[in-house]
């Protein structure tokens, strides 16, 4: 299939040379404002054509599709214009600015029976994989908890908080691995500005989840040091991703807390009678190696030769979306909790 990439900036070089490589595809053209930036990436990738021209893109009958790589506030007008004119779209993350546009976009794929599909890189990493494997064959047990840090000495951007910047990965890992998906009840933020940027430069998000479990996502702009790394706690296992360690990425550690079988008329106190503590073994799994926007393009191919929802698809991008802007409206309320729509949270459109 022949598909155009729109956006030369950071994340679009990335993707043309993904497709260019992947034998399901055919890079047809690479647009951008910056004529001589889509000529740099052309020229990087063995050559591809050229066009400042998006009209020109989408009012092409040979183009299949689009791959969009440019800010978020962009996303909407772009993917609506594509899907109109019956190309395929998958949009870098975040889906959009706003739910509300999130919400159109991913309604207009649906009714005009187009695969729109949300690049959540991380979900295609093979330990990301693999902890999506191992809690669906029920190896953690039921999920507990969910505690995820993502911090860093990092880019403070200039039109999202931290928020909007770093908890977009570590939601769309959390949609991606959890049965169900992103199943959140409710949303509480508290973000802190100390530098006076305008903006959070550093967050805490909590969110319960259906079933009684609880999530927790810290991102920080300011930290001297870089860390990546998810802990998921089950009722049989838990286990730790540091995305950091390349020798050991995901261990399984077999500890944890039991509910004792102890008679409570013959337990030495009240606590020892419903608990107990687990201390067993530790496993790393092996994984192999590939680059994780390798899998992405595969996976967009495969959704539209089979007629299928993509695994990040638009309605994945939707929930992340949601969680992010109940997050907002959390720190305006000074860290209030913000109820989340069952509905809106379960959304996930089909062809």
């Amino acid at each position: 299939m022949n598909i155009a990439v729109v956006g030369a900036g950071y994340w679009g070089p990335n993707l043309a040379r993904n497709f260019r490589t992947n034998a399901a595809w055919n890079l047809a053209a690479i647009c951008d404002l910056d004529i001589e930036r889509a000529r740099a990436v052309a020229e990087s990738v063995g050559g591809a054509p050229v066009t400042d021209s998006l009209s020109d893109v989408l009012n092409d009958p040979l183009i299949d599709a689009v791959a969009i790589a440019t800010p978020a506030r962009t996303h909407h007008a772009i993917v609506m214009a594509a899907l109109e004119a019956g190309k395929h779209v998958i949009v870098e993350k975040p889906l959009a600015d706003s739910r509300t546009a999130g919400l159109e976009m991913v309604e207009r794929a649906s009714e005009l029976r187009l695969v729109l599909m949300a690049d959540h890189t991380y979900c295609y990493t093979p330990a990301v994989l693999k902890i999506r494997e191992l809690i669906a064959e029920g190896f953690l047990g039921d999920v507990l908890f969910v505690d995820s840090v993502r911090i860093n000495l990092g880019l403070i951007q200039p039109d999202v908080d931290v928020f909007w910047d770093l908890a977009p990965h570590d939601l769309s890992i959390m949609d991606f691995v959890l049965p169900g998906g992103l199943d959140v009840t409710s949303v509480s933020a508290h973000g802190a500005d100390p530098l006076r940027t305008g903006k959070s430069c550093v967050g805490y998000l909590a969110m319960p989840l259906v079933g009684g479990a609880m999530a927790h996502v810290h991102v920080n702009w300011l930290s001297p040091t870089k860390i990546r790394q998810m802990v998921i706690g089950g009722t049989k296992r838990t286990l730790v991703w540091d995305d950091l360690n390349p020798q050991q990425r995901v261990s399984v550690y077999d500890r944890g807390v039991d509910i004792a079988e102890v008679s409570k008329a013959t337990a030495s106190d009240a606590r020892a009678a419903n608990i107990s503590y687990r201390l067993g073994d530790t496993w790393a799994p092996a994984l192999h190696e590939g680059e994780a926007l390798a899998g992405v393009v595969t996976e967009f191919a495969a959704a539209i030769h089979e007629g299928r929802t993509a695994r990040t698809s638009g309605g994945a991008g939707l929930r992340v979306l949601s969680v992010l802007e109940a997050a907002t409206g959390s720190i305006k309320a000074g860290g209030a909790p913000q109820s989340m729509a069952t509905a809106s949270m379960k959304l996930e459109v089909a062809r």
